[in-house]
């Protein structure tokens, strides 16, 4: 044992040399030449991960030699120099740091000076992170975490690296790896594209399921004065109160893809086999974004920093679909109005079909194959620029049938939808032009960034937990995240480590 400590003394990297020929020793033996292959591979998985841990230990022990002679070597003054004023050399000062390959001991130098904190110029060279986490457990858990539910990305994450983090862990890991999206897509320049390229802009909203004590004001005591009917559900037309409302925005391009009414809506009868609908403009270089934290102002404005960003000069046509909620329709058209660019807003036609659908269930019975029809007939004569004029037409068949009540109700919406919307509706022009007159991507996106992560069955989250979450799948989607790690990174040594002096410092091995 004597004989071995000296050697682990003379070289870092014995005890991983050790721990290799132990493991070849051992799959190279007798006992394990009968045995599943399974087993095998789980030995060479767990006797792998503790050789490179012990090579990891051996790197940074190695590392940590080299700083005390090189700190050793060096009189005040230049000690002073290199840590702000610091002179007293003081060694073996260690810290535990847990790794994908599991956890080491890293030993520096601490350099101090009376009543000032230590100053440890390894954790600058070395770019520690001041929590016990290493980056690379961090963008794992940033990886598993924005698939799954924290208990799975938790598990996932002890399979691969040994018990390294626990899932409150996770959480703190996920939240501090999200703080710099932001000025990440600022700093960005995207690829430019042609004028005839479409330039796109959707915004929508979702609640997401929030801890009472992270409601908007207004829902919270909504929810508070709100009178229920039965102590242990909700009765039909009472809501719960439980969710904050989050907005998502989309940008893309799209080259134009002229089409007629009949491309989009089937006639009455179905489709013939004469003609194949020529398809719709297909987007590209998608980005999207969203926050529960700030309002939907703060989003729509980020949507239009990135169109500005794709088209400065405001050469493009850009084309901005909507829902109908005026609230988002008026900040929209107040963002645009104040970059003096010239906006085409259209109202997205699945809305419109399923205001229809509802106003067809007052005129037919639930599985009559007519109201097929009778939409197909109104979005025909819609998408040809008389949406007026097919408003006109349910009011008047509404009169011949004499509806009232609750039928005329949802008549009269599906007419009132299209009234208050009528500069929005001329789907003629838009066809003609080459437009996208549905919102799909925005609303996949709301699937895909909330309701296939955040909407998880019993979650309920806290506003820094959702933002951090739903701005990294956004990033995730974007196709940006190894970008958008590299200067995570970086930014965050600057913060870590402001003006660490590494040109005459070098401890790499």
């Amino acid at each position: 044992m004597e004989d071995y400590e000296h050697a682990a003394l003379a070289d870092p990297f014995a005890r991983a040399a050790s721990c290799f020929t132990q493991l070849v020793a051992g799959l190279s033996g007798p006992g394990l030449l009968t045995v599943p292959h399974h087993e095998v591979e789980e030995i060479a998985a767990a006797g792998g991960r503790e050789v490179a841990r012990l090579l990891l230990q051996g790197h940074l022990d190695l590392r940590a030699r080299r700083e005390e002679a090189e700190l050793t070597g060096r009189d005040a003054a230049a000690r002073a120099a290199l840590a702000g004023g610091h002179t007293r050399l003081e060694r073996g000062h260690h810290r535990e740091l847990a790794t994908v390959v599991g956890t080491v001991r890293v030993t520096r130098c601490a350099l101090r000076s009376p009543g000032r904190a230590n100053c440890y110029p390894a954790d600058a060279a070395l770019g520690l992170p001041h929590e016990k986490h290493s980056l690379g457990v961090r963008k794992l858990a940033v990886l598993e975490a924005v698939r799954g539910s924290y208990d799975t990305a938790t598990e996932a994450i002890t399979r691969c690296c040994g018990k390294v983090v626990g899932k409150r862990q996770v959480e703190h890991l996920v939240q501090a790896a999200a703080v710099d999206v932001a000025a990440f897509y600022a700093a960005r320049i995207p690829t430019p594209q042609r004028a005839d390229v479409l330039l796109v802009l959707s915004v929508d909203g979702k609640g997401i399921v929030m801890r009472p004590g992270h409601l908007r004001e207004a829902t919270r005591k909504a929810a508070e004065r709100a009178k229920r009917t039965f102590r242990t559900r909700l009765a039909v037309g009472e809501k719960a109160g439980r969710k904050r409302m989050a907005t998502l925005a989309a940008v893309y391009d799209a080259a134009p893809a002229v089409r007629r009414p009949h491309d989009i809506i089937a006639p009455p009868g179905g489709r013939s086999t004469v003609r194949v609908p020529r398809p719709g403009p297909k987007a590209q270089a998608k980005w999207l974004t969203g926050s529960v934290e700030h309002d939907p102002e703060y989003v729509i404005a980020a949507a239009f920093d990135q169109a500005q960003a794709r088209d400065p000069h405001h050469h493009r046509c850009w084309v901005v679909l909507v829902d109908g909620a005026r609230h988002q329709l008026g900040l929209i058209q107040a963002e645009a109005e104040r970059r003096g660019v010239n906006i085409h807003i259209v109202l997205d036609l699945v809305h419109v079909i399923e205001k229809l659908w509802a106003a067809s269930r007052c005129f037919h019975a639930p599985a009559d194959a007519d109201a097929e029809d009778w939409i197909a007939v109104k979005t025909a004569r819609i998408l040809a620029g008389r949406a007026k004029q097919a408003a006109d037409e349910i009011r008047a068949e509404a009169d011949r049938h004499e509806l009232t009540g609750d039928r005329r109700t949802a008549v009269d919406k599906a007419c009132q939808y299209l009234d208050n919307n009528t500069d929005f509706v001329h789907y003629d022009r838009a066809l003609a032009a080459g437009w996208p007159i549905a919102s799909g991507v925005i609303e996949g996106a709301a699937r895909h960034l909330i309701a296939d992560r955040l909407d998880i069955t019993g979650s309920r989250w806290s506003v820094p937990g959702a933002e951090a979450l739903l701005t990294l799948r956004a990033v995730v989607s974007n196709g940006d995240f190894p970008t958008y790690w590299d200067f995570h990174v970086h930014a965050e040594h600057q913060r870590l480590h402001p003006g660490a002096d590494q040109a005459n410092y070098r401890l790499s091995a």
